[in-house]
């Protein structure tokens, strides 16, 4: 546990920076102060996942770790766009395949954007990580309704009343835009699959 305190207390530096000025910086620079200080911003929200999901304090506190040291490599590797989103469905990956790997078998989880177009489960964590490149190239071509009302209710784990708040659009309009995000999604992610294959 001493690398956990070590990570909890990395110098918090004041930075003005945006989480995608920070990421260029960490893919230009390669400097760990810099991913130290963008990852701080959210190691909270990275703990709350694993916990979520590992239900044990120590297995989530080293899974912390274990994230941090994934993302030296794959920040450099993925155009990542929105860091909060992709960095929870890194942590949200991460405990899926620690649960699988631990018990041998499919791990029974509620449905996600992630997992839409999958028919099945492979354990190859690089081909899950293509996906999530897949998923986000497919977000981006979503209406921009659409691709707001999805982020807003699976990345942010808003409900539908708190979308048309924000938004101010009618709780039938964000139901429907979810739908039809999710399924354009879903359409998308498959043809990438049927060109691959």
């Amino acid at each position: 546990m001493d690398n956990f305190i070590v990570l909890t207390l990395i110098k918090k530096i004041s930075s003005a920076k945006s989480d995608q000025e920070l990421v260029q910086d960490y893919k230009e620079g390669g400097s760990m102060d810099v991913l130290g200080e963008l990852y701080n911003r959210y190691m909270d929200l990275v703990y709350g996942v694993c916990l979520k999901y590992l239900k044990e304090s120590e297995d989530a506190k080293d899974s912390v770790i274990n994230i941090f040291e994934e993302l030296v490599s794959k920040l450099k590797r993925y155009e990542v766009i929105n860091f909060k989103g992709w960095l929870y469905q890194l942590a949200k990956n991460h405990c899926l395949m620690k649960l699988r790997s631990n018990k041998g078998k499919p791990v029974n989880v509620e449905m996600d954007v992630m997992y839409l177009a999958e028919n099945n489960h492979p354990d190859n964590a690089e081909e899950k990580e293509q996906k999530f490149v897949i998923m986000e190239d497919c977000m981006r071509q979503l209406p921009q309704e659409q691709k707001e009302a999805i982020e807003l209710f699976y990345l942010k784990e808003k409900c539908y009343k708190e979308i048309a708040e924000e938004t101010k659009m009618e709780i039938n309009k964000v139901r429907s835009f979810i739908q039809n995000g999710r399924r354009n999604l879903k359409k998308c992610m498959e043809k990438y699959a049927q060109e691959a294959s």
